[in-house]
């Protein structure tokens, strides 16, 4: 971690105190989600968001403007809930790809409706997606997600390479007594379809707040699971990525290149010095971190007037105050309020 500075800056890019850049920007197009993912959320859903209280279409397109014409941003991923339920998905994705300089555009998706989606995306600038898929068992998934979907999510993987969102990538979640035991699975359907695979650590963010440390299958576990692969170090950094990636031996992707797998260990193995990540919730706050206790309200500024220079300074402001970590190893942790499906991924 850099030293701390000692004065926030009146212009550029998201600087925090700890000399990490934000270029990154995850917005959440919505809480709603069409699955109700047992590690997310209750069965019944949760008290979504008024329609007069989220963003407005043009009023997305402006804060993602702001970001990357006067804040440096050059990535910027749709999330939610689930972004493809919202209704003008593919003009926000047209208008943010038409932005100078133009930034990478990804979504992270459940994959339903990507089938029907997939193309379409692609025509309005759309570079890749990523795709959660926790099981290969249908029935399993049922158990988990309380929704008859799998062969849906599929199908909308294998839309999604044939579209050309490639590299597609697979988000994998596992827990203990759930679907630990599909690791090696996991990886052998992903290399047979040239998708890149990444196992990601449970994380506090359950609305039911449930979450357990010691319950939760760790980064060390998961690499010892697919230890008759003999993954080998990736020679090639990782950068500000969140995850670490091995090789797989005797495999290549659908693009040619060596095969990898990817583990992200945000609890055991944080790589909160690294992030350049800002969020963008779908009612319009800023979150400087994914645990963040606090906000900071932009969608007041663009209703009460504020011009794009006043926006981009109070964005600046709210990343200044970004802490050095997520503190998940501190005993005096709190899990933020809102779930992942309202602060968006």
């Amino acid at each position: 971690m850099n030293e701390t500075r000692s004065s926030e800056p009146a212009a550029g890019p998201l600087v925090d105190r700890f000399g990490r850049v934000a270029t990154d920007l995850r917005v959440s197009l919505t809480d709603r989600c069409n699955l109700r993912c047992t590690y997310c959320m209750p069965e019944e859903g949760l008290a979504w968001l008024p329609r007069q209280q989220q963003l407005t279409d043009d009023e997305v397109v402006r804060l993602v403007r702001i970001a990357v014409s006067r804040l440096g941003v050059t990535e910027v991923r749709f999330t939610g809930g689930e972004p493809l339920i919202r209704r003008d998905l593919l003009g926000i994705v047209a208008a943010t790809t038409q932005l100078s300089p133009r930034p990478r555009v990804s979504i992270t998706t459940n994959g339903i409706g990507l089938s029907r989606l997939a193309g379409p995306l692609r025509s309005a600038g759309l570079d890749r997606v990523n795709v959660s898929l926790d099981t290969l068992d249908p029935a399993r998934f049922v158990a988990l997600t309380r929704r008859d979907r799998h062969a849906d999510v599929l199908e909308g993987l294998r839309a999604a390479a044939s579209a050309g969102l490639t590299p597609v990538k697979i988000n994998t979640v596992l827990m203990r007594g759930i679907n630990e035991d599909e690791a090696p699975a996991l990886l052998r359907f992903a290399l047979a379809y040239g998708y890149q695979l990444r196992f990601i650590e449970q994380m506090p963010l359950d609305a039911q707040h449930r979450w357990d440390r010691h319950t939760m299958v760790t980064a060390d576990e998961i690499l010892a699971a697919l230890a008759p692969f003999d993954l080998q170090p990736d020679s090639v950094s990782r950068g500000t990525a969140p995850a670490e990636t091995w090789l797989v031996p005797g495999y290549v992707d659908a693009a040619g290149e060596p095969a990898r797998v990817g583990v992200i260990g945000s609890v055991t193995r944080p790589f909160c010095g690294d992030c350049d990540r800002t969020r963008l919730t779908a009612d319009g706050q800023v979150r400087n971190c994914l645990f963040a206790g606090e906000e900071s309200d932009l969608r007041k500024l663009l209703r009460d007037g504020a011009a794009d220079e006043e926006i981009a300074s109070a964005w600046r402001t709210a990343m200044w105050g970004k802490r050095a970590g997520h503190g998940i190893d501190d005993p005096a942790f709190l899990q933020p309020a809102r779930p992942m499906s309202a602060i968006g991924g």
